[in-house]
């Protein structure tokens, strides 16, 4: 198995794209792109034609200066004036007719970006007037949610969670450096409606929205059409949650939009953004979410890697989540189906968008719409911590069904969300409403799971001290039958006297078995607790994250780049605890498993060193109560008393059961079919 471990990291480490190699690449083909595009705008002087001076009169006519994309044009007498800025120059637009230029690269570009601004007011049509505006925001806030939205498509761009902060490195913890949590930045989030008429597709995000009737936690952002219509989007801040309520509303839309228009786009692209220490753990628990309506079942995409599905189902909400915190977009009714994607980001291609974000997720989806109902669609953006609590209460804001958003609170598949859900957690609760430090309460906790298990694992502890004061009795039978031939025999024999001392050869595997759904429940349970989150203990300054006292000078594959102290205790334990069940056992019976026993905490070692350093503080403790269980129970058990019990049984008549006298009738037909074979062979 080393050997194997040592081909398959050294292939791995062989396979990784040399980034240096890579980097040359990309900057070769940027430069021969950039020539190219060089070449063909020196090529010809490109101009405006009188088709399109006209256009630009008739845009200014009706909707005013216009400034956008460094296009500035003014009304001069009914007429288009103004200026185009490239390329740190100021062009006048009206020297744009003429086919000869001193600088024809400059003109090119001013002339495409006038192009681009005729196709921009075309398109929008009764929506043209609402394309140029000032870019502010407003701002609503709560106890729990500051957000502020802008007036550039009528959309949330920062929403802070207050009482919250970010932990990026260890010296937050230790210097207290952190920045409030952001989960929407104007870098990471954009959401926008499509309307479709006939002829003509509208992006709410490419419009300016005039807010109206604000208050400190309510706002309507609202464009002024052609005739009269309006459309808008009101935002509510339901105090004391971390809800926004989101409302469509609009006035006189089937002037606008025919009413034969059934549906409406909606489109959502967000970069999941990074807020611990220990990126690789963030990373693996970040995920694009999502709730078909009407079921119990709350589906997401992979978490490593890059997927993408497309849902022909009607879905209820819609959530990018990371290890401790999301954003959720619930339907007061539903999508339509979806087109969902989730991208991981490539650490050599782009370093700081790798070091900042989890994932880019994309959501291409549809609602319902009538252009002549005042209010066609309803959402709650949720923008908040995972706690299990929390999200619990919030299933009252969908009456018709459970929205199930406890479900991005990753607790393990069912059996041990059950076990978490209805144990772990109310029992973890109780403990910290004494006030006590974490650490102690996971300390607590651990001793009460041990003592609650401790009448199911007692028989399995006995059984393992009898069969250490055995030893020397197998080993005497081991020795009066070496021949395999009589290796059946041999077995009889040693389960006569495991029989007779009322020891069972399974028994060091039995209590790892019952305590099994509890050590998977907490290993889902410790890394999702965000009330772990930031709390110190000892050495560790979070117990949510890896506790990387010990900086290594490389990065080891799988390993990483530090050693944690609570999972080198949690594996020093565990060698502990293997050495002491394997005293139990056989010296003479698979050798080879032996190693192999010792070789898996070493791996633990592997897997657990990037895990939430609380997990392994809570292996180690159970660990340690384990091996202290043991030992005591060993002293409790005398040699003598086995022995004489031993006798006792030995006296009793022997009673067998069907079952047992077909069992050794098949065994010595065995013997006897082997004791022919080999006569055959001999001859």
């Amino acid at each position: 198995m080393l050997l194997m471990c040592a081909v398959i990291f050294g292939f791995m480490m062989l396979q990784q794209p040399d980034q240096e190699q890579a980097q040359k690449k990309q900057q070769q083909a940027a430069q021969t792109e950039q020539a190219s595009n060089q070449q063909a705008i020196n090529a010809s002087v490109d101009t405006l034609t009188q088709a399109e001076f006209t256009l630009l009169d008739t845009l200014v006519a009706k909707n005013g200066n216009i400034a956008v994309e460094g296009v500035n044009i003014i009304n001069d007498n009914g007429k288009a004036a103004g200026t185009v800025k490239v390329d740190n120059k100021t062009i006048n637009i009206a020297s744009l007719s003429a086919s000869s230029s001193d600088d024809p690269r400059s003109q090119n570009l001013a002339v495409q970006a006038v192009k681009r601004v005729i196709e921009k007011y075309a398109k929008a049509s009764a929506f043209s007037a609402n394309l140029t505006g000032v870019n502010k925001t407003i701002t609503l806030k709560n106890d729990s949610l500051t957000v502020e939205i802008s007036t550039k498509g009528g959309m949330i761009t920062r929403a802070t969670l207050n009482g919250y902060k970010a932990y990026r490195t260890q010296e937050d913890y230790k210097h207290n450096k952190s920045v409030p949590v952001e989960l929407i930045t104007p870098e990471n989030n954009e959401y926008s409606f499509g309307l479709n008429s006939d002829t003509q597709h509208f992006e709410t995000k490419d419009f300016f929205f005039t807010p109206e009737a604000q208050t400190d936690s309510s706002v309507t952002m609202t464009m002024n059409l052609e005739g009269g219509a309006k459309w808008s989007l009101r935002y509510t801040l339901v105090k004391g949650t971390y809800m926004v309520r989101m409302e469509v509303l609009q006035n006189g839309m089937q002037s606008i939009i025919p009413t034969n228009r059934t549906d409406m786009d909606f489109t959502w692209s967000q970069k999941i953004k990074r807020q611990e220490a220990g990126k690789q753990f963030e990373e693996r628990n970040s995920a694009l979410y999502w709730k078909v309506q009407g079921s119990d079942d709350v589906e997401n995409l992979s978490e490593s890697g890059s997927k993408d599905k497309d849902v022909q189902e009607r879905i209820k909400w819609i959530s990018g989540k990371s290890q401790f915190f999301s954003t959720a977009l619930i339907a007061n009714k539903s999508f339509t189906g979806a087109k969902l994607s989730s991208t991981a980001f490539e650490e050599g291609k782009n370093p700081k968008e790798y070091d900042t974000y989890l994932k880019d997720i994309n959501v291409i989806s549809h609602l319902e719409y009538k252009s002549d109902s005042p209010a066609p669609a309803s959402f709650y953006f949720y923008i908040g911590p995972n706690r299990y609590n929390v999200l619990s209460s919030y299933d009252r804001f969908s009456p018709d069904e459970d929205l199930h958003l406890t479900r991005l609170v990753s607790l393990g598949w069912t059996l041990f969300r059950w076990i978490n859900s209805g144990i772990v957690m109310p029992v973890f609760n109780w403990l910290c409403s004494f006030g006590w430090n974490l650490g102690i309460v996971i300390l607590v906790l651990t001793i009460l799971i041990k003592l609650v298990l401790w009448p199911l694992t007692y028989k399995s502890y006995l059984s393992q001290a009898k069969m250490k004061i055995l030893q020397p009795d197998i080993a005497a039978i081991n020795e009066k039958y070496p021949d395999p031939n009589d290796a059946m025999k041999k077995q009889q024999k040693t389960m006569e006297l495991y029989k007779q001392a009322g020891a069972n050869p399974m028994g060091g595997c039995l209590p790892m078995l019952l305590q099994m759904p509890f050590l998977i429940a907490v290993f889902w349970f410790f890394p999702s607790s965000i009330d772990l989150r930031g709390q110190s203990f000892l050495w560790a300054p979070d117990l949510s994250a890896p506790d990387a006292i010990i900086a290594l000078p490389f990065s080891i594959p799988f390993l990483g780049d530090h050693l944690s102290i609570f999972c080198l205790l949690m594996t020093i334990t565990n060698i502990a605890y293997t050495y002491v069940n394997m005293q139990s056992q056989s010296s003479s019976q698979m050798p080879g498993m032996k190693w192999m026993m010792y070789l898996m905490p070493v791996m633990f070692l592997v897997i657990f060193n990037t895990y939430a350093a609380g997990l392994s503080y809570y292996y180690f403790v159970s660990l340690l109560i384990t091996i202290i269980q043991t030992y005591l129970t060993r002293l409790s058990v005398k040699e003598d008393k086995v022995r004489a019990i031993m006798a006792e049984n030995a006296k009793k008549p022997k009673k067998k059961s069907g079952f047992m006298a077909r069992l050794e009738q098949a065994q010595r037909q065995a013997q006897e079919q082997q004791k022919r074979q080999a006569k055959q062979r001999r001859r």
